[in-house]
């Protein structure tokens, strides 16, 4: 871990009292652990703006398993891209439903086009993509 240097923050009283209400509503003991994570959030949500930005994701989907080329598909989309996608694990939810949450690592760019490959194809009915920044 980096070397801790000590800050002061001027913060309106009400807008501290707002803080430390969501700080203790998100299990955090202290505002210095609090700021820190807000800020790299921010720094990431940042990097993201940039395609060529090297990130790490997860892609949860749900999808109908009773569509009989959609499992294959779903595969094919995946191995076209084989130094993208990392793993993935699959759940089956219900007689109908199964969860799919595909771990990648790659550039925004390239992770965006998997992404909505996956997503938009007939029989997927959720996905969420979440990006995190290795560097922040």
């Amino acid at each position: 871990m980096s070397k801790l240097t000590r800050t002061a923050l001027a913060i309106e009283e009400d807008l501290l009292e707002k803080f430390d209400a969501w700080m203790v509503a998100h299990g955090y003991t202290n505002r210095s652990k609090a700021v820190r994570d807000l800020i790299r959030a921010a720094l990431v949500e940042e990097e993201w703006a940039d395609p060529n930005a090297r990130v790490i994701a997860t892609l949860s989907i749900i999808y109908d398993h009773h569509l009989r080329a959609l499992p294959r598909k779903l595969t094919d989309v995946q191995h076209e891209d084989p130094h993208a996608v990392l793993c993935s694990q699959h759940v089956h939810l219900d007689h109908d439903r199964c969860l799919e949450v595909i771990l990648m690592n790659g550039t925004v760019r390239r992770l965006r086009h998997l992404t909505d490959a996956i997503v938009a194809s007939r029989g997927v009915v959720a996905g969420k993509l979440t990006i995190m920044s290795a560097h922040v």
